[in-house]
C-alpha cells in the first residue's frame, strides 16, 4: 500500500507543478493593452461621417440643386470647421428647370464653414447653362462673393472655341470670366 501513496503523491506534485507553471505563464504573458489616447489625437478625427450623401435644395417646391458625394467627413473640433469630400463630389444646378442647367464635379472637395469657401481638386469640371465647359485641377469658389478662381491651368470649351491659359476668375455662371494668361485660342468653326 505505501507504494500507491507514493505514486499518488508524486502525481499530485507533478500536477500541481504543471498547473503552477501554466498559471505563471498566463499571468506573465498578460499585459495591460489599454493605452491612453491623447486628446490631440481625438481632435483629428471627424466629428461626423456620412456615406452616400445626397442633398436636395429647393425653393417654393422647385429643385434648385442636388449635391451628391460617396463619402463626407465633417471636422468641427478645430478653430476652422470644415467638411471634406475625399471621394469626390457632384453638384447639379436646376434653376427651376426640370433638367439640370449646370453641373460641377471633382474627385476631391473641401468646404470651410467660416470662409464659406469651396476648394475643388483633381479633375474639376464645370458645365454652365450655355453648355460651356471649364476644366482645371484646382478651383476655389467663394459663395459670398459669387467668385470662382484658380491660379492653375484652365481650359474652356464652348460651341465654337477652345481657350487655354493660366489663372482664371469668374462669377459662378461663367458669364463674366477672365483668363489671366491666355496660352492658346482655337476657333472651331475655322477648323472645319
Amino acid at each position: 500500500m505505501p507504494v500507491m501513496k507514493s505514486q499518488s503523491s508524486e502525481f499530485r506534485k507533478s500536477f500541481l507543478l504543471m498547473t503552477l507553471f501554466i498559471l505563471s505563464m498566463i499571468v506573465l504573458s498578460c499585459e495591460n493593452k489599454v493605452s491612453y489616447i491623447p486628446k490631440s489625437d481625438l481632435l483629428t478625427l471627424p466629428t461626423q461621417t456620412v456615406k452616400d450623401l445626397e442633398t436636395v435644395l429647393s425653393d417654393s417646391g422647385r429643385i434648385q440643386m442636388i449635391m451628391s458625394a460617396p463619402l463626407v467627413d465633417r471636422y468641427d473640433n478645430g478653430d476652422h470647421p470644415y467638411s471634406e469630400f475625399k471621394s469626390g463630389i457632384k453638384v447639379d444646378l436646376y434653376n427651376g428647370q426640370k433638367n439640370p442647367v449646370a453641373r460641377v464635379t471633382s474627385k476631391y472637395a473641401k468646404y470651410t464653414n467660416a470662409d464659406n469657401l469651396w476648394e475643388l481638386r483633381d479633375s474639376v469640371v464645370v458645365l454652365n447653362e450655355n453648355n460651356e465647359k471649364l476644366e482645371t485641377e484646382v478651383l476655389f469658389w467663394n459663395q459670398e462673393k459669387d467668385l470662382i478662381h484658380t491660379d492653375r491651368f484652365v481650359k474652356i470649351t464652348s460651341e465654337d472655341q477652345v481657350t487655354q491659359g493660366i489663372g482664371f476668375e469668374s462669377d459662378s455662371h461663367l458669364k463674366r470670366r477672365r483668363i489671366f494668361e491666355v496660352t492658346s485660342e482655337i476657333y472651331l468653326k475655322d477648323e472645319k
